[in-house]
């Protein structure tokens, strides 16, 4: 498993724009991804009042989303082993159109719960199938950056979620006033989501399959012409035999292929799982999903609080630029390592701030300097997570598992990821009451845990092919460290 240039595989790549085209559009579904998971941010403290809701049933319905989230990520890779990549990503966009209406229209709190975790199951089956199938379609030496177009596409998604909640706000006065057809803002911040979801629709709809998919259902020809014309291989007939090959068992994946020696699984899913729960177990959707709120509690009105967070989530996306420019050159490894160490020092510095907080009408409030300093470490968590973990994960998560297992790997850590998001999201508001320090602190052990965990488990893939990725192949580079 030793790096190869691309230039001397035996299936040598170029790089093409219609690659970089079909990538870009895969990745809108982690635009929707990052839309749909986040536009309840500025509903949140609107639809808690208008329903009377306590901080458990708040907590339960910004993160209702996540149960879908999981159930469509785990269900995800085998129906895209059965039906294609493809066929799943317009079912991923139907499921987007219908939760977006439902929520803006919800009667109540349990309706608009379920079309929530509707929305959900588009959004966990985007996560799963958006990687894969661009890590399947990239030649290796710039697999890293068009993997991480998802990660991207998804803090775009979080951005427009956010400014467009931030629009819809100050235009009407507030999130509980009316404003078009009398309908109240944070409804019309749910149905904003029909515009992304009609284009991926579409564009999916104009998206090659998948050619280890192809190979795999025995589409030699159409394989051939995808891995040409999109994916850019010149010794065609070569790099066909090389992923029969490494699907020489197996022609559909199951999960039954994920058993294994370590608790039941393969040890490198163990790796795909616990990589995707330290990325949320340091709370960075607290950020995103209540992160209007924190900052309300520090000294700032709802419209400067909602203008931080789209700033936030602007600098997200700049430092996932910085993170696509990186990848392929530093490696996945060191940075993941950087960035575990800059999170813990940057949430630690906001359990400290929080710990000179005040009580005001029961809810914890900041003054000067602790408020800029909780601001300014918050931020800095925010560059360090986007420019490390959260891209990187995906773009291990896409590229780290065997050929044969990697729809059915893939699902499992995307709907363990989904579900330690869910309780990440759900348990925020009762840590927030037992006190802002103590969440903050627990993060932060989170962080300092990743970094000891990717020291230990987590071996470098870049540059390597996918067709290399094997059981033994892992065992050897964790070894080698």
């Amino acid at each position: 498993m030793t790096d190869q240039p691309a230039n001397d595989a035996p299936g040598t790549t170029r790089l093409n724009a219609r690659v970089v085209g079909i990538c870009v559009a895969a990745a809108l579904g982690g635009f929707l991804f990052g839309f749909d998971t986040a536009v309840i941010n500025g509903a949140v403290d609107a639809l808690s009042a208008q329903f009377e809701l306590g901080s458990a049933l708040t907590g339960f319905a910004v993160s209702s989303a996540l149960i879908g989230c999981a159930l469509g990520a785990w269900f995800a890779g085998p129906l895209a082993n059965r039906f294609g990549r493809v066929p799943v990503m317009l079912v991923a966009a139907v499921f987007f159109f219908v939760s977006s209406v439902g929520s803006g229209l919800a009667f109540g709190v349990a309706d608009l719960i379920a079309w929530r975790v509707l929305g959900g199951l588009g959004v966990g089956a985007a996560s799963v199938i958006a990687p894969a199938y661009i890590a399947e379609v990239s030649p290796a030496h710039v697999r890293g950056r068009l993997g991480s177009l998802q990660q991207l596409a998804i803090v775009s998604g979080i951005f427009v979620a956010l400014l467009s909640d931030a629009l819809f706000a100050n235009l009407a006065g507030g999130a509980a006033q009316e404003f078009w057809f009398g309908l109240e803002a944070w409804r019309w911040m749910f149905l904003a989501e029909v515009v992304p979801a009609v284009a991926y629709g579409l564009f999916a709809m104009r998206l090659p399959e998948s050619p280890r998919f192809l190979v795999a259902r025995g589409d030699l020809d159409k394989a051939a012409q995808v891995l040409h014309d999109f994916t850019g291989v010149d010794r065609v007939n070569l790099k066909i035999v090389e992923i029969q090959n490494s699907l020489e068992h197996e022609r559909r994946a199951s999960f039954r292929d994920l058993k294994g020696p370590l608790m039941g699984l393969r040890p490198i899913v163990w790796v795909g799982i616990l990589l995707s729960v330290f990325q949320q177990f340091v709370g960075i959707n607290v950020i995103f999903y209540y992160s209007t709120t924190l900052w309300r509690s520090v000294g700032f009105g709802e419209s400067d609080a909602l203008t931080i967070t789209v700033i936030t989530s602007v600098t997200n996306i700049l430092v996932t630029i910085v993170a696509i420019l990186l990848v392929d050159k530093v490696g996945r490894r060191p940075m993941l390592l950087v960035g575990s160490i800059g999170m813990a020092v940057s949430l630690g510095m906001m359990a400290l701030c929080f710990s000179f907080a005040t009580l005001v009408d029961g809810e914890a409030s900041l003054a000067a300097p602790w408020s800029t300093i909780a601001l300014i470490s918050a931020n800095a968590f925010v560059v360090f997570f986007g420019a490390t973990w959260g891209p990187l994960v995906w773009v291990l998560l896409g590229e780290m598992f065997p050929n044969k297992v990697r729809a059915a790997a893939l699902a499992v850590a995307a709907a363990v990821q989904w579900a330690a998001n869910f309780a990440v999201s759900t348990t925020f508001p009762g840590l927030a009451e037992i006190g802002l320090t103590f969440a903050y602190g627990l993060y932060a052990v989170m962080a300092l845990l990743s970094f000891l965990f990717v020291w230990k488990f987590v071996p470098e893939t870049k540059g390597r092919e996918l067709e290399d990725m094997t059981d033994e192949a892992f065992k050897r580079a964790v070894r080698e460290g």
